[in-house]
């Protein structure tokens, strides 16, 4: 990388940042908003149901990961925003074991839902392509789905502490699978040695993410 980014290259790092922004903020705000809605006003006491990005910042995740990635030419930015707190022994006490796992999907269920909208604009025919404000919008668009696509699928890997594992948990201990249950708190301390080398072993992370290849077939194609 050269010392100036040229403006085409900074269209694209910008782009590239505002999607990843918008689906990781995005992505923490529906857990809140999902866990307020049966009944725990943990995030929202906390300010932290407010689009405003620097109430969900996470130095590591949010800033100095993606700089790496996009430092290191990586083929993507990858990220996550500070958790939202979710008092979820309130919830599982209150509303049960299947609002809890609601809690524990919403932000994979917004990632989706975002992927699907993005992708449906794109493939519309409305943006006119042969304008600068149609390519950066196209460009924002193609983003926002691959991050999202990535954040669901990279998400609901039923290993601690990512979203589908508390998913998983929560369906285990409703349906007393007891033997899974303590099999995922087990885990949980070593969660995220786990999670970096299957990311970090070439065989494994086509594998894992081989989904992430045919979503994005299936939306862009």
């Amino acid at each position: 990388m050269g010392d100036i980014l040229s403006t085409q290259e900074l269209i694209k790092l910008c782009c590239m940042i505002i999607a990843l922004l918008i689906s990781i903020i995005g992505h923490e705000i529906m857990h809140g908003l999902v866990a307020y809605h049966y009944g725990d006003s943990s995030a929202k006491d906390a300010k932290r149901l407010s689009p405003n990005p620097l109430r969900h910042i996470d130095l590591f995740g949010s800033i100095i990961l993606p700089g790496v990635l996009y430092l290191t030419q990586a083929p993507f930015l990858f990220g996550w925003a500070k958790p939202v707190p979710v008092d979820i022994e309130h919830i599982i006490r209150t509303r049960g074991f299947s609002a809890a796992t609601g809690v524990a999907l919403a932000g994979v269920a917004y990632n989706l839902a975002l992927a699907f909208a993005c992708s449906l604009v794109l493939t519309s025919g409305i943006i006119e392509l042969d304008s600068n404000a149609g390519a950066i919008a196209t460009l924002l668009l193609l983003y926002l789905v691959q991050y999202n696509i990535l954040l669901f699928v990279f998400n609901l890997l039923p290993i601690p502490p990512l979203d589908g594992s508390r998913a998983l948990l929560f369906v285990a201990l409703k349906f007393g699978w007891l033997k899974l249950a303590r099999l995922l708190e087990s885990i949980a301390p070593f969660g995220i040695f786990i999670i970096f080398i299957l990311l970090f072993i070439p065989g494994l992370s086509r594998i894992l993410f081989y989904p992430v290849t045919m979503l994005l077939q299936f939306l862009l194609g």
